[in-house]
């Protein structure tokens, strides 16, 4: 049974989510982000059960249809974000390619379900990629703005201050709690 999980951003989330699963003792296939595969199918009883473990730790079943395409766009998002060497298309074009959906309905779909862009999505994902490599402390500005894809140190600069509020050596300075993974 394929299961689609909101909520989802990172590695840290599918081995939460791994854990979760079999702690509910699941015999669990596969996990990745936005989807998890258990080797039987559910009854309504479980997945009300499985529904509060998820709500426990901060995600959620997809379960309409306009859902489960938003989970896709967003693990399409984040694969474009977290390894821009394997894709250089622009984003729309990208979307299109890996979901075999016109970008319009993509972004229709997403904006309505997010209240916000996919545009806007992919930017909270490169500046939470950026807080992350900060977080290690051991690349500089102008290298961090290389990996993640930014023209410039001066437009990763101005992109985390605009989302932030912060510049990137203020937030070193003082560093702010993780924020909810629904806001990222």
């Amino acid at each position: 049974m394929e299961l689609r999980i909101k909520g989802m951003v990172c590695q840290h989330c599918v081995e939460a989510l791994s854990r979760l699963l079999r702690e509910a003792g699941l015999e669990v296939e596969s996990v990745e982000i936005g989807r998890a595969v258990i080797s039987h199918t559910l009854d309504d009883g479980e997945l009300k059960m499985l529904d509060s473990l998820l709500a426990g730790i901060g995600f959620s079943r997809a379960k309409t249809a306009d859902e489960m395409m938003v989970e896709r766009i967003r693990q399409t998002v984040i694969e474009h974000v977290r390894h821009p060497e394997e894709c250089r298309l622009n984003l729309s074009s990208c979307l299109e390619e890996h979901l075999n959906t016109p970008y319009d309905t993509l972004s229709r779909v997403f904006s309505a379900t997010e209240g916000r862009t996919i545009e806007k999505y992919c930017i909270a994902q490169r500046v939470e990629w950026v807080k992350e490599l900060l977080s290690y402390g051991e690349k500089t500005i102008a290298e961090i703005a290389d990996i993640t894809g930014y023209s410039s140190a001066a437009h990763l600069t101005r992109q985390f201050k605009s989302v932030t509020g912060l510049t990137p050596t203020a937030f070193l300075l003082h560093p702010t709690p993780r924020r909810s993974l629904a806001e990222v």
